[in-house]
């Protein structure tokens, strides 16, 4: 059966891809002129697309690609700054340590863990980490300030061929605001010693503008060991122009520290030995910095645009972590001690071109990406954060080097196709402790993507994509013969994983004021990424196939109200017989979002409600996690001489909820030497309060 679902998508696509012209493309209407078309088509601030209101037909590639703006950020609750990624339909963020380490996402039957298959970009610059010391495709957002987010453009899938690694269940590129408005200081304080500042301003600089802005946070959470976490952002940005003819340049400077109450053994908690929100290790915890220069640079003519981006960035993390307690050392502890030290730098050029052929408008798009990462990273045990020894350490080197051209050709006023190929080369080059496990190595894959585009018909169009693309795995694992903790013999697992993708869907604004999308979707995986609990970090698997449905829906009857509803549901399986089960470990299976949002006079409100479904949390799927029910909301007032107060309440019902549940062995002291199997959860934070007093200038 598995084989016949990976021969039937493979026909479709080639079929697809047999149906229509080998060329280059971006689309537009028969009547656009070509100066414009590459605007249409391909950069959507050129038409002041700026939020879910805003109607993509005629511009979107696939029904599940959307666009969010700055006006639907500023009434949110938001707990955490990666929570933003809840504007895309179907992602969930939560969290299962301190609040200095990366989101847990949750999308398209994926537990992307910290990272994995979701790629994300601020100004740029790709956020996700591969090789990393925790776990692959790290995507840490505290390095974010929601304020000064301008647009957040996600996609569903990686049906575009500018989309590479990490892309597989979606992406999202956020770009901040070249200026404000009005100069801004906020502060906020709340519940469990929270607090922020926040001042940013955006005056002019000769021919440009300057935006700058310092964020300071701290947080305690309701952990009884409290997370004294304390965070600092600052950001300077110069930029010039505008969307066709401009550039910008964007320094980010990010440090963070904190103590981590991690997941916790459920029996312990029914043990009466901790509480709810108590700890089994007491020092974990961690800190993390990150500085980065990226700078965009575009040129429009009379036939095209031209666009070229660059960046480079410094990274660390130093983090300990106890997931297992005493199962593999009874006597110190399983406390472990990951570090990621890197350098990383990188770039994209691309040209796009409008020209006819054969009577039809074509608007073309070539294009390269190079990224390259140096890292120092290792994995240390350790006893109330002394190192005791050392697993391993390594040097790591990762080029990838991305070639991609997509063609778009409008063949009749109703019907346009969407060609593009893409070609990925990535070098691995490891230098390990143990001469065993160092090596180069080097791998190459072609991704070819299509979508095909019908309409509009009475404001509905049509969509059918499929595409090839992938997931690289951590360079260690590619050149690992020797099992570092155990001292087995172990293969080497593939650089590069092939993913492939179809889906269908349908985009309506039947209504003026109702934004309505259907997507049909399907993936297969030729190897999973799972969370491993004793390793603590996430490691390649078994191959798997996921398809689902979602449903997104945004409404907006009058000025003042607003309302959307989100639906998704979806199927995560291994395709490969093994006697454990077909099931993947905490695959997300259904998720509602929904949210009212009210603005009238000086009173504004927004109210969100989001279900979680529950997951398998095992492979025969005999043990599965809870779900969830989170409400929050914001109450703010304007009051007058440019003053606003506005009162968050995040978990409205004080639901006893759980933010991410795993089930794997440990050990507490007295218990059988071999651990016990359980539950693991994290719990959600419980009713909190929140005030912020905003002054514009």
């Amino acid at each position: 059966m598995e084989k016949y679902h990976d021969m039937r998508i493979n026909r479709m696509i080639a079929a697809a891809f047999l149906l229509s012209p080998a060329m280059p493309s971006r689309a537009q209407s028969p009547d656009t002129p070509p100066s414009a078309s590459t605007a249409a088509m391909a950069a959507l601030p050129e038409l002041l697309i700026l939020g879910r209101a805003d109607s993509l037909l005629g511009i979107a590639h696939s029904a599940s690609q959307g666009v969010v703006g700055m006006k639907e950020f500023e009434a949110r609750p938001i707990l955490r700054p990666g929570e933003i990624l809840e504007t895309i339909p179907g992602l969930v963020i939560t969290q299962h340590s301190g609040t200095g380490k990366a989101n847990q996402y949750f999308l398209r039957g994926f537990n992307l863990d910290h990272g994995t298959d979701f790629a994300t970009t601020i100004n740029g610059m790709p956020v996700n980490l591969p090789s990393h010391g925790h776990g692959q495709g790290w995507s840490d957002l505290n390095i974010m300030t929601p304020e000064l987010v301008e647009t957040l453009r996600f996609r569903k899938g990686t049906y575009d061929a500018d989309q590479g690694d990490f892309s597989s269940a979606g992406s999202a590129d956020i770009e901040y605001a070249d200026t404000l408005a009005r100069p801004l200081l906020k502060l906020e304080g709340g519940s469990y010693g929270y607090g922020r500042g926040l001042f940013a301003a955006s005056p002019k600089a000769g021919s440009g503008r300057l935006l700058y802005a310092l964020e300071l946070i701290h947080e305690d959470g309701p952990w009884t060991r409290p997370n004294d976490g304390r965070k600092a952002n600052a950001l300077l940005r110069y930029s010039r122009g505008d969307a066709d003819d401009g550039l910008n340049v964007t320094a980010m400077n990010y440090k963070a520290l904190w103590h981590s109450t991690d997941q916790i053994a459920q029996r312990a908690v029914d043990q009466g030995l901790i509480g709810r929100f108590g700890s089994l290790d007491t020092t974990d915890g961690g800190d993390s910095q990150r500085y980065s220069l990226t700078g965009q640079w575009r040129r429009g003519d009379d036939t095209g645009k031209t666009q070229v981006s660059a960046y480079a960035s410094y990274y660390d993390l130093y983090m300990f972590s106890n997931f297992t307690y005493l199962l593999d050392d009874p006597v110190n502890g399983d406390q472990f001690y990951q570090t990621d030290r890197r350098y990383l730098f990188g770039g994209k050029a691309s040209r796009e071109w409008d020209f006819e052929f054969a009577g039809r408008k074509v608007a073309n798009t070539v294009g390269l990406q190079v990224r390259n990462d140096e890292i120092s990273n290792s994995l240390q045990k350790t006893r109330m954060r002394e190192v005791l020894s050392t697993t391993r350490q390594d040097r790591i080197g990762e080029l990838s080097i991305a070639p991609y051209a997509e063609t778009n050709i409008r063949w009749f006023e109703r019907f346009r196709s969407i060609l593009g190929l893409r070609g990925d080369e990535y070098q691995f080059r490891v230098r390990s402790d143990n001469t065993a496990n160092s090596g180069n190595r080097s791998a190459f894959l072609l991704s070819p993507k299509l979508a095909l585009i019908f309409g509009p018909w009475g404001n509905t169009e049509f969509y059918l994509n499929g595409n090839y693309g992938f997931h690289s795995n951590d360079a260690r694992g590619a050149l690992t013969r020797i099992d570092p903790g155990s001292g087995t013999t172990v293969d080497p697992v593939t650089p590069l994983v092939r993913t492939k993708g179809a889906e269908a869907g349908v985009r309506a604004t039947v209504l003026p004021e109702l934004q309505s999308t259907l997507s049909l979707w399907y993936l297969l995986i030729g190897s999973e990424l799972v969370f491993s609990g004793d390793a603590g970090t996430t490691e390649a698997s078994r191959p798997s196939r996921r398809y689902g449905a979602e449903v997104a829906n945004y409404y907006s009857p009058v000025k003042w109200l607003t309302l959307d509803a989100d639906f998704s549901v979806s199927e995560a399986r291994f395709t490969d017989a093994d006697p454990a089960g077909s099931r993947i470990p905490d695959s997300i299976e259904s998720v509602v979002t929904t949210g009212v949002l009210l603005h009238q006079g000086r009173i504004s409100s927004e109210t969100r409600l989001r279900y979680f479904g529950p997951r398998p949390l095992i492979e025969d799927n005999s043990v599965r996690s809870r779900s969830s029910s989170l409400a929050s909301t914001r109450l703010g007032y304007d009051l007058g001489a440019d003053w606003n107060v506005a009162l968050d309440v995040f978990n409205l019902f004080d639901e006893p909820a759980n933010d991410i549940e795993y089930f794997y062995t440990s050990r507490l002291s007295g218990e059988p030497a071999a651990g016990v199997a359980d539950r693991h959860p994290h719990p959600a934070e419980p009713r909190e309060f929140r005030v912020a007093v905003t002054k514009r200038f």
